[in-house]
């Protein structure tokens, strides 16, 4: 028996109207669990941002003042060079500072207010051996036109101490709440096939295949889902936009890099999309299986 595009619009639209109540609890687990996977998902975004600078075994930054002058980047570079606790050094101006702030952080949210010559420059440092670092950083702490000394290890430490338990308990959290939205538009699904078993009794009598009674259940489903994704999807772009707008005050400053893009923001609404999509579906091939044994 063929598929009507008209015939399964109407019966799916008719089924999702027919629960009302129990369609707008499905649709609402759906987004606030997925909402969690997204706000997890930004969270990990931001950490592997942060993170971007000490990307080629860099153990050590010593980051120099703006407005350091030449004679003491020289200084700086000739004493690292003399060092044979030393393996590798590479300096980073400010032009290629403000390349890889851009990196991080979406400068437009700053309105532009950062320029190259807002931020130090800094040579990144690699080390003969792991242990030494603090010997090397040690020698440069109060060297002249040296603003501060950054070990990779602490920084990257406690950036994943900060988010780790928190990713956790989202995914933990979300993943509860995702069951129980599966379990919803399964019940949901159940509750249409139930009140019109007779119908598909007869359905499957005078010759009504499989797919074709199943198909407006599972569009029901995944129409749930997906109404749900977006509504997760229109949350996380919300609180990326708020914790952006936080970030911008001076006492946010120590989680600015965990800042996420509005592009990572548009990509994790997308993956959301596809869950919700792939949860509705399977809820409701579930629940259609059982009442298709006539």
């Amino acid at each position: 028996m063929p598929v009507s595009f008209a015939y399964v619009a109407k019966e799916t639209t008719s089924n999702l109207l027919r629960n009302l109540l129990m369609t707008v609890a499905a649709v609402l687990t759906v987004a606030v669990s997925l909402w969690l996977v997204g706000g997890a998902l930004l969270l990990k975004q931001g950490v592997t941002r942060a993170t971007i600078q000490w990307k080629g075994g860099v153990e050590l930054s010593i980051f120099l003042k703006p407005e350091v002058e030449q004679n003491q980047i020289d200084a700086v570079r000739r004493e690292l060079g003399n060092m044979p606790e030393v393996k590798r050094v590479k300096f980073v101006d400010q032009d290629a500072a403000f390349e890889e702030f851009k990196q991080i952080v979406n400068v437009k949210d700053y309105n532009d207010v950062v320029t190259a010559k807002d931020l130090p420059p800094s040579f990144r440092v690699v080390p003969t051996k792991a242990e030494l670092v603090e010997t090397i950083g040690e020698r440069f702490r109060a060297q002249p036109g040296v603003s501060e000394v950054v070990y990779a290890k602490d920084t990257i430490n406690r950036l994943l101490s900060v988010t780790r338990k928190r990713q956790i308990a989202f995914f933990g959290l979300a993943a509860v709440v995702l069951v129980s939205a599966t379990v919803l538009i399964l019940n949901t699904i159940q509750l249409a096939i139930f009140a019109r078993r007779r119908e598909v009794a007869v359905m499957k009598l005078v010759g009504a295949t499989n797919w074709f009674i199943r198909l407006p259940f599972m569009l029901e489903g995944m129409a749930q889902g997906l109404v749900g994704a977006a509504v997760a999807f229109i949350g996380v772009y919300v609180l990326r936009n708020v914790v952006m707008d936080l970030i911008t005050d001076p006492s946010f400053a120590p989680v600015e890099s965990l800042a996420a893009r509005a592009t990572d923001a548009v990509g994790t609404g997308m993956f959301l999309l596809v869950v919700g999509a792939f949860v509705g579906a399977i809820g409701s091939a579930i629940a259609v299986r059982r009442f298709l044994d006539v």
